[in-house]
């Protein structure tokens, strides 16, 4: 769990800017990242709530909704920054 409080302390700042913006901008044209953003709300909600963290069903269902993160196409440097991200922090609670 360590490992992933440190990729959390290495990326939370950036992903509570960039997750609303990428939303914001990219959820007409690709409504699955407002499932990715709502899955991320309740993620961090989980962190700052909770002791002992259960966060295996939300990363499963970041990996199902992004298809294992996979980066459409369309979509801005920022978008695959998030992903990038939040893949980090999966494979960090994974360990």
């Amino acid at each position: 769990m360590a490992r992933f409080q440190e990729v959390l302390d290495k990326h939370g700042k950036n992903l509570e800017l960039y997750v609303p913006v990428v939303a914001r901008v990219h959820g007409p044209t690709h409504p699955e990242f407002l499932k990715v953003r709502d899955y991320y709300d309740t993620l961090m909600a989980k962190v700052g709530a909770e002791q002992t963290l259960d966060l295996g069903p939300e990363f499963a269902k970041l990996r199902e909704v992004t298809h294992n993160y996979q980066v459409p196409q369309d979509t801005c440097e920022t978008y695959a920054a998030v992903y990038t991200m939040l893949k980090e922090l999966d494979e960090a609670y994974g360990l």
